[in-house]
């Protein structure tokens, strides 16, 4: 390769092109002079032929020591590796303009953010004479933005948790009112005198308790959860219909509350633990509005367009509207106004921190809808939340078998090694399972599991394991079993353990706690299809 072209060519070439020797010295004032931009000239091989005070201040070189060098030098050694430079130019030569942003170094050593244009130059003949390059340092940008993103996802979670917060009180008052059944029903049980019609109604109440404590535990999971958006395509009133045990535990007794849901589903694309979360902080300001009392209405329905409000004309475009409407106080005008921005409250302090609503507008702006809000002081509050209308995708609604003959599981009988460190727990399943015509074999810890399987020679048709236990997890378990005894199923039992995650559990089953006898009757069934 011949030697780079003497560091005067270029100028030489742009007199060519400019003619005069004035505009020549005016254009080298303007950018010498410039210091917030590094702007200087390559010729056709990518060697420095200009050099000003932005890119001295910028990369640390002085004019001496750079021109004549490749502007390569500027790249990392991994952009260099990936021929980055030699790309950039062949772009720059083929369309006349190449722009990007990645890191750049400096004499130094060190790392700076750029956003950086080449643009090629040509005389009047056609020919590519060099390239313009000019370098902005947007390193504070860059990290004002990351900043930002994560102020963002602090406040989704300060959101989150001032919403458990605040909740905690009604649904501890819930639980404890469940308990009391739990505890009363039983109790009633230890009467062996009791008529068979009142034993089953104890029976049921403990078990309807004992569901309604579940998706109590469920919800509060997902909210305390710490997760990035995950937009997905579910059914509105499905959502509200799983969220009416936690509306309640929050509102208290002295609130009535009326739900008017569509016979026809209706789907959304958009984050289902994000909409629980809105519609929760809109039920918590619902129920301080009415300290003494009142009414709280949840109505779904779909709209062909959204109406023109004050601020934006109506919008064609079908929805599904979420509207909240309580009795309480309502809003004055300028509060009304202010409503939505982040730590703005009109409650007396360690009543609310002002985030909740903002979160609402948040998510409902993410997910390409609106939230209107109708309020006058003293007359009620309705929020009103449009999501654009999806189509169903794969949506499975699970329904419970409900049947109580298990007659039909007697024929096949299962050898079933139950680990669980809770000895009531533990118990309990066993039982269970025997009642079913099966044969388990309890155990309370992973070394147990799998002295058993040892002793038996593997003859176990399942494995159902706790995931929670000392020493080791129920997943070590599972890895361990699939590696020794790979023809053994191996069910994971959870307790909504947000750790876990589909890919952690990767081609094990998981069974969610609390389980029913419903549950195990369908755990039953997949050995027989396993076996078929």
């Amino acid at each position: 390769m011949s030697s780079p072209a003497p560091a005067s060519s270029i100028i030489d070439i742009n007199l060519d092109s400019l003619t005069q020797l004035d505009e020549v010295y005016r254009y080298r004032l303007l950018v010498e002079a410039v210091q917030d931009y590094a702007i200087y000239l390559l010729d056709p091989d990518g060697y420095v032929r200009t050099w000003n005070l932005g890119a001295q201040r910028f990369k640390g070189y002085a004019p001496s020591e750079i021109i004549g060098k490749h502007f390569s030098c500027f790249y990392t050694e991994e952009d260099r590796a990936a021929g980055l430079p030699a790309r950039a130019l062949d772009v720059a030569a083929r369309e006349g303009r190449f722009e990007s942003e990645g890191w750049r170094v400096r004499k130094d050593g060190t790392r700076f953010w750029t956003s950086a244009v080449i643009d090629a130059i040509r005389n009047t003949h056609g020919t590519l004479i060099g390239f313009a390059k000019i370098t902005r340092d947007i390193t504070g940008q860059k990290q004002a933005a990351e900043e930002l993103q994560l102020a963002r996802e602090s406040l989704h979670q300060a959101q989150k948790m001032e919403a458990i917060g605040r909740l905690t009180g009604g649904v501890a008052h819930d639980f404890n009112n469940l308990l009391t059944v739990i505890r009363g029903a039983a109790e009633m049980l230890r009467n062996t005198n009791l008529p068979a019609a009142k034993r089953m109604r104890y029976v049921d109440a403990i078990a309807k308790t004992a569901d309604r404590a579940a998706h109590l535990t469920k919800q509060l999971l997902a909210y305390a959860r710490q997760q990035p958006l995950h937009p997905t395509t579910f059914e509105v009133g499905r959502c509200i219909e799983c969220m009416k045990e936690l509306f309640r535990a929050t509102t208290g007794s002295s609130i009535e509350l009326l739900y008017s849901l569509p016979a026809r589903p209706c789907y959304v694309c958009a984050d289902a633990n994000q909409l629980e979360t809105a519609l929760l902080n809109i039920v918590i300001n619902a129920r301080d509005a009415m300290p003494d009392g009142g009414r709280l209405t949840i109505d779904v329905s779909t709209v062909k367009f959204l109406p023109a409000t004050d601020h934006d004309p109506a919008t064609p475009g079908e929805h599904v509207a979420i509207r909240v409407t309580d009795t309480g106080t309502g809003m004055p005008a300028d509060v009304r106004d202010r409503i939505f921005e982040p730590f703005y409250t009109t409650k007396p302090p360690g009543r609310g921190t002002g985030l909740g609503l903002s979160q609402v507008i948040g998510f409902v702006t993410q997910s390409g809808g609106r939230v209107d809000v109708s309020s006058d002081e003293g007359a009620g509050t309705s929020f009103t939340l449009y999501l654009p209308l999806a189509e169903p995708a794969g949506y499975e609604d699970l329904i419970s078998s409900g049947t109580d003959d298990l007659s039909w599981l007697k024929p096949v009988q299962y050898r079933i090694l139950v680990v669980e460190d809770n000895k009531d727990v533990g118990e309990i399943v066993s039982s269970m399972l025997n009642d079913m015509g099966q044969r388990s074999t309890l155990v309370n810890s992973g070394g147990a599991a799998l002295d058993a399987l040892q002793n038996e020679g593997g003859a176990f048709d399942l494995v159902l394991t706790d995931i929670v236990m000392p020493e080791m997890s129920g997943l070590e378990l599972a890895r361990t079993i699939k590696t020794r005894w790979p023809k053994v199923k191996v069910m994971l039992a959870t307790g909504c353990n947000p750790a876990l995650s589909r890919a952690d559990a990767g081609s094990f089953d998981l069974l969610h706690k609390p389980y029913s006898k419903e549950a195990l009757v369908q755990v039953i069934e997949s050995l027989k299809t396993r076996q078929a």
